[in-house]
């Protein structure tokens, strides 16, 4: 009896391992959405989807990928600022994935300023912690207290996501050029020899 289940068991567990497969998803030049279990032809791009902005994020242990979600870590920085170099440093030799954005003008300035510098830099958030300034103990108090491990644990391929404004120009340019909402038009009533008022 109990051979005759483990037979079934066995029997089932390998019809099922080749159910098991890997769905794509693309859209083609036409804007149809297609599911498949075969890869989009060649014609069709690519697109490699980013978390928040960062860098390649393939390969964080368990531990590295919560800490992450649950505690972002953002350096706002300058050119030609000794302070910022070592808090790059210290993130880097620590192994933190983390998103830099500059302070180049006023508008970055600002935005450093909502999220709650004061014009110090380097400036750091680690979810809704910051550091003003640059102190390494601090530093290291506000990432292990986030749940960062203490020695690096990034994989050896792990690219940092290249700096960038604190506020984007690209933002007010892409609202301007957006095309006004078009407004759906009702169909006219045909005259025919349907009833007035009668919609399909």
């Amino acid at each position: 009896m109990k051979t005759r289940w483990l037979v079934l068991f066995l029997l089932f567990t390998a019809v099922t391992a080749g159910a098991q497969a890997q769905m794509y998803r693309w859209v083609d030049s036409s804007g149809r959405v297609t599911y498949s279990d075969q890869p989009p032809p060649a014609s069709v791009k690519a697109q490699k989807k980013k978390v928040a902005g960062r860098g390649d994020d393939g390969g964080l242990t368990y531990s590295l990928s919560q800490a992450v979600k649950n505690n972002p870590v953002t350096l706002y920085s300058a050119s030609g600022c000794g302070a910022c170099d070592e808090g790059r440093t210290l993130l880097k030799n620590r192994g933190i994935p983390f998103v830099e954005k500059t302070i180049n003008n006023s508008a970055d300035a600002e935005r450093m300023k909502q999220a709650g510098g004061d014009g110090r830099l380097p400036f750091l958030t680690v979810g809704r912690n910051s550091q003003a300034g640059f102190e390494a103990g601090s530093w290291d108090a506000a990432l292990t207290a986030a749940g960062y491990p203490e020695t690096s644990q990034l994989p050896a391929n792990y690219r940092y996501a290249p700096p960038q404004s604190a506020a984007p120009p690209v933002e007010k340019a892409a609202e301007a050029e957006k095309p006004p909402v078009r407004q759906p038009r009702s169909p006219q009533p045909t005259n025919g020899n349907a009833t007035p008022g009668f919609r399909f």
